[in-house]
C-alpha cells in the first residue's frame, strides 16, 4: 500500500456469457488523493463505467469476476464483504449515476429519497434529517428548496434532477465522488453550473473526484489528471498536459482529432476510422491495432503479435503503445498541429 487515498491496482473484471467471456476491465491501476480530480475518458464500450461500479461494490460476484486491489483509505474493497462495502457506500463514498430520472425512485419524493440517504448513516430524527435535505437542495442551487423538497423527479428539469443527484451523493460528505457523466442531456450552461458546483463541494469537503465521461471539454475544465481507456485497458494517463498538449497514443490523438476547434472553423473533423473492438474477441496484440494509422511504422509486424505494456513516457505520463517515444510525439504533431505543444512550459 502507499500513502494515496485511493490506489486501484490490477482491477479486472470478467462477465462470463453465453457467448463467451466478457472482459470488461483488464489490469486498470491508478491512485487518487483528496482533493483531487482524475477523469477515465474513452469511447463507450471501453470499461469505463465498469471501473467505477467496481471501486463502488455495485458489481455483483455472483455474475462477474473482481480481481485485483482497490485500497480506499487502507481498506480494501475487493476482498470486504457486501455488508461492510454497504455501510462505507454513501459516507465513505458515494456516485452520481448517469441517468437521473432512473437513478431516482419515481414514486417517491426527492425530500424521502435524501432522508431516508442520510438516516442510514446519521442518528437523526426525521424532522432534522428533512431541515438538513433542505439546506442541502439550496446548497446545490435548487430554488424554493422548502417546496420542492416535496416534489416528485419528474416534476424536476434534467438540470434539477442532477442537481438532487449530487445533493444525495453529498448529503454524508463522502470522501470519494463517482460522477459517471454528470452533464450528459444537459445544455452547455447547466453543465457549467453543474461542474461549478462540485468543484466548490470538493474544496470544501476536501473530495476525491473520479469523473467518467466522454466529454473531451469537462475533462479539461475540470480534472487534474486523465485515464484514457480502450478496449478495457488504460492506454495512456496522465496530467491534463500530458493528455492534451503532450499526447502520445496513438489513440488518445484520434480522440482530440475528432473534437471541434475554433482555430479550425472550416476543417473537417478527423474521426477515429472503424469500431470499437467487441470485449468478446478482443484483436491479438496491440487492440488497437485494427483502427491505429501507425502500426506498419513498427518492425517484424509487433502490434499484431504483443501487446504493449503501459509504460512512462516521462515522469508521470504512462503510454501504452510500441511506437518510440519520438515517433508518437512526431506522428501526435503531424495530426494535431499547433495544438500539440501549446502547454509546454
Amino acid at each position: 500500500m502507499s500513502d494515496h487515498f485511493l490506489e486501484v491496482r490490477d482491477l479486472s473484471v470478467a462477465f462470463p456469457t453465453e457467448d463467451g467471456i466478457v472482459n470488461a476491465v483488464t489490469g486498470v491501476s491508478f491512485d487518487l488523493d483528496r482533493n483531487e480530480s482524475l477523469a477515465i475518458v474513452g469511447e463507450s464500450g471501453s470499461g469505463k463505467s465498469v471501473t467505477s461500479q467496481a471501486i463502488l461494490g455495485l458489481i455483483n460476484r455472483k455474475a462477474a469476476k473482481v480481481s485485483g486491489q482497490v485500497w480506499l483509505d487502507g481498506i480494501d474493497l475487493v476482498t470486504s464483504t457486501d455488508e461492510e462495502i454497504r455501510s462505507l457506500r454513501g459516507q465513505k463514498m458515494a456516485m452520481i449515476f448517469q441517468d437521473p430520472l432512473s437513478s431516482l425512485h419515481p414514486f417517491y419524493t426527492v425530500g424521502r429519497q435524501l432522508v431516508e440517504a442520510i438516516r442510514v448513516h446519521q442518528k437523526v430524527d426525521k424532522k432534522a434529517a428533512r431541515r438538513q435535505a433542505i439546506d442541502m437542495l439550496e446548497r446545490v442551487g435548487i430554488p424554493a428548496p422548502a417546496q420542492r423538497i416535496d416534489d416528485y423527479p419528474h416534476q424536476l428539469s434534467g438540470g434539477m434532477r442532477q442537481r438532487v443527484m449530487i445533493a444525495m451523493a453529498l448529503i454524508n460528505s463522502p470522501d470519494l465522488l463517482i460522477a459517471d457523466e454528470p452533464t450528459t442531456a444537459l445544455d452547455v450552461t447547466v453543465q457549467a453550473q453543474i461542474l461549478e458546483l462540485m468543484r466548490d463541494l470538493q474544496n470544501e469537503y476536501n473530495t476525491a473526484i473520479i469523473i467518467i465521461t466522454h466529454d473531451l471539454g469537462v475533462v479539461a475544465e475540470f480534472s487534474d489528471r486523465v485515464g484514457v481507456m480502450y478496449g478495457s485497458r488504460l492506454v495512456e494517463r496522465g496530467t491534463i498536459d500530458d493528455i492534451f498538449y503532450r499526447p502520445e497514443m496513438p489513440y488518445t490523438t484520434g480522440l482530440l482529432a475528432s473534437v471541434p476547434r475554433l482555430d479550425q472553423l472550416h476543417g473537417r473533423l478527423d474521426p477515429i476510422p472503424g469500431q470499437p473492438p467487441s470485449l468478446l474477441a478482443l484483436p491479438d496484440g496491440c487492440t488497437f491495432r485494427p483502427r491505429c494509422p501507425y502500426s506498419e511504422h513498427v518492425p517484424d509486424g509487433l502490434c499484431a503479435k504483443q501487446l504493449p505494456d503501459l509504460l512512462e513516457s516521462e515522469p508521470g505520463h504512462d503510454v501504452r503503445c510500441h511506437l518510440t517515444p519520438e515517433q508518437r510525439r512526431t506522428f501526435a504533431t503531424e495530426r494535431l498541429g499547433a495544438l500539440v505543444g501549446d502547454g509546454r512550459e
